[in-house]
């Protein structure tokens, strides 16, 4: 009789073959209605025991116990006298740490703080980027706003120089007669010999 295999493939039962074991405990039954139907049919045919036609008889096994359940057992016991161990699972312990506020030393060092100059230059950069730069880069491929009225002129009130005197110019420092003297030779030998000069070489060049 072939062994009936119940579970799937890949899959190793850790309890022993069961359908082996049925197999086994169904063959010992056949062999014992096996010699039953041999009794019955000797007491039908009567005490003729050497007749031509009957068979020799068939040794018949002996029953056969099935041992899945004490493998079952040795592998519970077993598993019972293994030695485990049961690992303690704490909850996380409070983490206490230094506080910045009363130990100083554990505080962030101060920023070295900028230079005036640059902190204009930086403030100067940001105008240029807000008021420039971020505008064009986000309306780049867009459709021009429409224009909006332009604001009304109004009155431009300055003051008047005829009545507020401070605001005109304050008269130039008149110059020192020797300077006038130096200035008008310096001018006259320009005219009279420097500047026919210069004249007469660009007409010879040219």
């Amino acid at each position: 009789m072939s062994d009936i295999q119940r579970t799937s493939i890949g899959y190793i039962s850790r309890h022993d073959d069961y359908g082996l074991r049925n197999s086994q405990a169904l063959s010992g039954v056949s062999h014992l209605w096996q010699d039953f139907f041999a009794q019955a049919l000797a007491d039908q045919r009567g005490d003729a025991a050497n007749v031509s036609g009957d068979k020799a008889p068939v040794s018949v096994d002996g029953p056969i116990e099935p041992s899945g359940g004490t493998d079952l057992l040795t592998q519970i016991v077993t598993q019972r006298h293994c030695d485990v161990q049961d690992t303690e699972v704490r909850p996380p312990e409070p983490l206490f740490l230094p506080i910045a506020e009363f130990e100083m030393d554990l505080a962030d060092k101060p920023a070295i703080p900028f230079p005036p100059e640059e902190i204009v230059a930086q403030q100067k950069q940001q105008n240029f980027e807000s008021g420039w730069v971020r505008p064009i880069v986000l309306n780049a491929g867009q459709p021009l706003p429409e224009p909006g009225p332009a604001p009304q002129p109004r009155a431009l009130h300055l003051p008047i120089a005829e009545f507020e005197l401070d605001l005109l110019d304050k008269p130039a420092t008149p110059y020192a007669p020797e300077e006038l003297v130096e200035q008008q030779k310096q001018f006259d030998f320009d005219n009279g010999w420097a500047r026919p000069l210069i004249l007469q070489n660009l007409r010879i060049a040219a």
